[in-house]
C-alpha cells in the first residue's frame, strides 16, 4: 500500500504534512511548525505519530518537536549539522542516509544553501520528496546561511530526481513566485500556463502545493539557471552559479 500523505495549512503561510505508511501503522510529521495542528490533525485520522523529520533548524520547521514528542514518544530525526539548534534529537542524519517509515525507505539529500544543514527526504518507491525551504513552487529558499554555489549544488540535487517526482514544499509562496518568474523569463510558455494556472486557483483559494518536478524544471527560473537562455537574459553567459546567484538577489530585492 502506498504512503499516505495528509496536508493542512498552518502558521501564516506553512504547511504541515503528516506521512503515513498503512502497513506499519507508523505516522511521521514531516517538520513541526505547529504542534497543536500536528497533534490535532493526526488525530482526526486515527494515526500514531512515531517519528518526526526534520528539514532544518528554523522555529517553523522544528519549533513543535518537544510538545510532540511530550504527547506521543515519537522519535526525532534531523540534520546532525544543525543539531545544537534543534530541539530532542534522537537520531542525527547526514546526507547519504536512509530513514524508514516502516518498510518504505526516503533518502536523506543535501539540499544547504537556505540553512548550513538543510536536507530533504527522497522516498524513490512513492516518487515524492520533502523539501523544507529548499524548492518551492515556482521558486527557491532565500540563502540565509550558504552560498550561491552551496544552494544551487543542492537544487541540483533536486533537479536529477525523476521527472514525475512530487515535491511537497513548506510554504504557499506561488503566487508571489509567479509574478517573480515573469519578470526575469517573461517568454518562457510553460511558466505563463503555470502563472496563469496558481492565478486561477489562488482566486478560488486552492493551494498550489504539492507540485511536480518536471513542471518545475520546464517554469522555475531558479532550476533554469543553468539555461543560456537565462543565463543570457541575467547576463552571465556560460556562468551557473552566478546566473543564480543574479536570480537569487532580484528576487531578494523584487
Amino acid at each position: 500500500m502506498p504512503i499516505l500523505v495528509h496536508q493542512f495549512a498552518c502558521l501564516s503561510d506553512n504547511y504541515g504534512f503528516l506521512a503515513h505508511d498503512p502497513v506499519s501503522g507508523e505516522t511521521a510529521c514531516i517538520d513541526t511548525p505547529d504542534a497543536d495542528a500536528y497533534l490535532r490533525e493526526a488525530a482526526g485520522r486515527g494515526w500514531t505519530i512515531t517519528q518526526i523529520w526534520n528539514t532544518h533548524w528554523h522555529p517553523d520547521h522544528a519549533g513543535g518537536n518537544l510538545a510532540i514528542k511530550a504527547a506521543t514518544g515519537c522519535t526525532i530525526v534531523a540534520p546532525a549539522s544543525e543539531g545544537e539548534r534543534i530541539a530532542g534529537i534522537d537520531r542525527a542524519l547526514v546526507p547519504g542516509d536512509t530513514v524508514m517509515l516502516g518498510d518504505v525507505s526516503a533518502d536523506v539529500i543535501d539540499v544547504a544553501g537556505h540553512t548550513l544543514g538543510h536536507i530533504a527526504f527522497h522516498l524513490a518507491s512513492e516518487g515524492i520528496a520533502f523539501v523544507g525551504d529548499s524548492l518551492f513552487a515556482l521558486g527557491c529558499g532565500r540563502m540565509f546561511e550558504g552560498t550561491p554555489a552551496m544552494m544551487w549544488a543542492g537544487l541540483e540535487r533536486l533537479k536529477v530526481l525523476p521527472d514525475k517526482t512530487v515535491i511537497y514544499c513548506a510554504h504557499e509562496y506561488t503566487a508571489a513566485n509567479a509574478r517573480f518568474a515573469l519578470s526575469v523569463d517573461p517568454d518562457n510558455p510553460a511558466l505563463r500556463d503555470f502563472a496563469a494556472e496558481v492565478a486561477a486557483k489562488r482566486k478560488n483559494d486552492q493551494w498550489t502545493v504539492p507540485t511536480r518536478l518536471d513542471r518545475e524544471r520546464a517554469a522555475n527560473p531558479f532550476l533554469r539557471a543553468d539555461d543560456p537562455v537565462m543565463q543570457a537574459r541575467m547576463g552571465f553567459a556560460g556562468d551557473t552559479v552566478a546566473t543564480f546567484a543574479a536570480i537569487r538577489r532580484a528576487k531578494d530585492n523584487f
